[in-house]
């Protein structure tokens, strides 16, 4: 049986997915947090694209089936990695975050402060005061009462998270990274384009990059950057015509897709935490790494 596994970005908690998960009503879930988002950041990690590409290659290596992938902001690009450096883990994929691996892309105004010494630091001292934190978040689009929440899991590890991510993610690193970006077509994959998300590329980035990709694109006019959580019903919609249109498709775990009405396919994968109705904390552990461990590494 497959697996869907959902991955959320900056500056973000699992709660996002929450009014998603209820309109899709499946038990088939998983929540998976990066660490310093949500979920505790250990010691030592690695916090980077790479390093978020090989935590999220390790939890998907604990499933016992194919699995449909989705991702968010960040957790959109992570996606992105994984379906280039690791196709034989996925059935699918979906992500928002595939503009960012176009080799033009700029990253956004706050994106710049936070990778700036000093600058971003000032900036998120800023967020001591949650209750404004949590009205911008409501005024950029995300529902107050997501907002609320997600604001609940803003600590010094996010922090921490937010500005070596980001910093490590400096340009060229992700243009560098997109020159991969073609061998995600080795698993079907859908760019969700919202037309109202200032922050992930321009609409012909993200189109460009999408081609790239071999990934279908689903257009949500209007829509901005908080599209999971504001637009459930809607988002729900289109996954799930996403995911009966990969019902024709034949797969093996572990082996190379088999394409049916020019359609893509997909392989196994592994993870940790069930969806269960409401999310109140979106917490994941981290997996150690094991001596001897077989996992299979990802190429750098």
């Amino acid at each position: 049986m497959t697996t869907t596994v959902f991955v959320h970005g900056n500056p973000m908690t699992a709660a996002v997915w929450e009014g998603l998960l209820v309109e899709l009503g499946r038990d088939d879930v998983r929540l998976l947090s990066p660490p310093g988002f949500g979920a505790p950041l250990p010691g030592g990690f690695d916090v980077s694209p790479d390093g978020y590409r090989d935590w999220l290659v390790g939890e998907l290596e604990c499933l016992d089936g194919p699995v449909d992938l989705v991702g968010h902001d960040w957790g959109g690009a992570h996606v992105v990695r994984v379906a280039m450096d690791r196709p034989d883990l996925l059935r699918s994929w979906v992500s928002d975050a595939v503009g960012v691996f176009h080799p033009d892309y700029a990253w956004h105004e706050l994106a710049v402060t936070w990778q700036t010494p000093g600058a971003g630091e000032r900036q998120l001292a800023g967020l001591a005061d949650r209750d404004a934190w949590a009205a911008r978040l409501a005024g950029r689009g995300m529902p107050l009462a997501v907002a609320e929440r997600v604001i609940d899991g803003y600590d010094p590890s996010m922090a921490h998270a937010i500005l070596a991510l980001y910093r490590a993610a400096a340009q060229p690193a992700m243009a560098r990274a997109g020159r991969r970006l073609e061998r995600a077509a080795a698993r079907p994959g859908l760019a969700v384009l919202a037309t109202g998300d200032p922050v992930v590329g321009t609409l012909a980035q993200r189109r460009e990059a999408a081609a790239r990709a071999g990934a279908q694109v689903a257009v949500l006019e209007g829509v901005g950057h908080w599209w999971p959580a504001r637009y459930p019903v809607r988002t729900a919609q289109v996954l799930r015509r996403f995911w009966a249109s990969l019902d024709t498709v034949t797969t093996t775990v572990g082996a190379p897709a088999v394409r049916s009405r020019s359609v893509r396919a997909v392989p196994g994968g592994s993870s940790t935490a069930r969806w269960r109705s409401p999310v109140r904390s979106g917490r994941t552990p981290w997996p150690a790494r094991v001596p001897g461990s077989t996992r299979t590494p990802v190429a750098p």
